[in-house]
């Protein structure tokens, strides 16, 4: 864990954020999409007992899978240069990007979550599927961080870790700590 910003705050306490090198994958959590991925190299998205190989497309893999008039069906894509992103839409670089995936939820989990199957409601599980992609970029692009806030004196008196997106006023830090911007001297 290496420190990535210091922060002064007004009342004299002093908040340092560091990269969360251990982070739990949020496909580990209790997720409304699962995610179906296939790539040799890295171990990606959900477990799941689906063998690409036996298809010899991604629509072929839907069909004999999945409800495809009923259940909501995404594209999965990665780009892998220096790193790896995980997006909804395909990447611009032809060489180093491709689909890895598919992302699904079920008419029968949509009903499950939302009580129905509306047209409001299955856009409330593709909000939430899309929120779910994107948790899961910051988790393999390692933007996941925690804190250690420390009194005047430098002792610490609180300190959480697991935030996923580098942005501490967004992703949880300071709705946790309960202060805002106008609080960093």
């Amino acid at each position: 864990m290496g420190l990535s910003a210091t922060m002064k705050l007004t009342n004299g306490n002093t908040l340092e954020i560091y990269r969360d090198d251990f982070a739990e994958s949020p496909r580990e959590w209790d997720n409304l999409s699962t995610f179906y991925c296939f790539h040799k190299r890295y171990n990606l998205g959900d477990k799941h007992n689906i063998d690409h190989g036996d298809y010899s497309s991604w629509d072929e893999l839907e069909q004999e899978n999945f409800n495809q008039e009923d259940d909501i069906i995404v594209n999965l894509y990665m780009y892998d240069h220096s790193g790896i992103s995980i997006a909804t839409h395909p990447f611009a670089c032809r060489w180093d990007s491709g689909q890895v995936g598919i992302a699904v939820i079920t008419k029968a989990e949509i009903i499950e979550n939302y009580g129905d199957d509306s047209p409001a409601s299955r856009a409330k599980a593709l909000k939430c599927l899309e929120s779910e992609v994107d948790t899961y970029n910051d988790y393999v692009q390692g933007e996941v961080y925690g804190y250690t806030l420390l009194d005047s004196e430098g002792e610490e008196i609180d300190s959480c870790f697991g935030f996923y997106g580098y942005d501490p006023t967004t992703n949880g830090i300071f709705d946790n700590l309960d202060i805002g911007q106008e609080d960093v001297a």
